[in-house]
């Protein structure tokens, strides 16, 4: 039998096990000489570099809608705290060391989680959404990520509706997993955000033009079955292009997707048998 780490022995552990992860991140941050984003403006920069919009109540297998209703309310609290933040040359932008720890005491309600591979619950979940709009405008510009962590080593629930290619979303949970995106380039980036009835809109907005676009895109989608298991797969490629002359120079591998299915395909899907 394997031997069970320290943190799954008991709900206890866990949390002291999370507590010591959480100090180690504090202690870290304080003895770095990161810059933290920090100020806010009420104005907005005058480029628009990308704008998304993200549903907030999708149907996610029989994943009880009422965390859906509670996810609206976590992400609007969530980004009251980030709305408008600066990222200025040579800063950090921490989602965490924005909206800090999520309890009830601050209005976070129940929400979805993804933990050992599984939909759980607990306060303030659901602000994956939240680092999933924000990743997704920062691979639009010249920002550097510098902390990103993916779930998608599993596939949870069948594509409603998706708009952007699977392999592209974050993981986060206070405060050592965190989205962080540090600012090498001579120009200020702001994030835009607010939530309405429908959806969590985002804007990454700069001082001044970005000499490169980019276009993200999925390639060599497919569905295999291995072992008994079946598995999407697929590449997500950034092209960037000259702002100026609209050529492609580059062409990067950002993603190479090979993640277990946990749900039944439809039948007149294709999925490749592989020995």
């Amino acid at each position: 039998m394997k031997r069970k780490l320290f943190c799954e022995i008991s709900p206890l552990t866990f949390r002291h096990s999370k507590e010591k992860e959480i100090l180690k991140r504090r202690l870290e941050d304080v003895f770095s000489a990161r810059h933290f984003a920090m100020q806010r403006a009420e104005e907005s920069l005058p480029v628009l570099v990308y704008r998304h919009n993200s549903l907030i109540r999708r149907r996610l297998g029989n994943v009880d809608m009422q965390l859906q209703e509670n996810k609206a309310t976590n992400l609007a609290l969530a980004v009251r705290h980030i709305d408008g933040i600066l990222i200025h040359p040579g800063e950090t932008f921490s989602v965490w060391k924005l909206v800090g720890r999520t309890n009830s005491r601050k209005g976070y309600k129940e929400g979805l989680l993804i933990a050992n591979g599984k939909p759980s619950q607990g306060i303030g979940g659901g602000l994956c959404q939240l680092s999933n709009l924000i990743h997704w405008m920062v691979l639009h510009s010249e920002l550097t990520i510098v902390e990103h962590h993916h779930h998608d080593a599993i596939d949870l629930f069948p594509d409603y509706g998706r708009q952007i290619p699977f392999g592209t979303g974050t993981s986060i949970s206070y405060n050592y997993i965190d989205y962080r995106v540090r600012n090498d380039t001579h120009i200020t980036y702001q994030l835009r955000l607010h939530v309405d009835d429908e959806y969590l809109r985002g804007e990454l907005r700069a001082s001044q033009r970005q000499a490169h676009t980019f276009h993200i895109h999925a390639e060599n989608e497919h569905f295999s079955r291995e072992g008994g298991s079946v598995y999407r797969n697929g590449e997500v490629f950034r092209d960037v292009i000259d702002a100026a002359t609209g050529r492609c120079i580059d062409r990067q591998l950002i993603r190479t997707n090979h993640a277990r299915l946990m749900y039944e395909l439809p039948e007149d899907v294709e999925v490749k048998e592989l020995i």
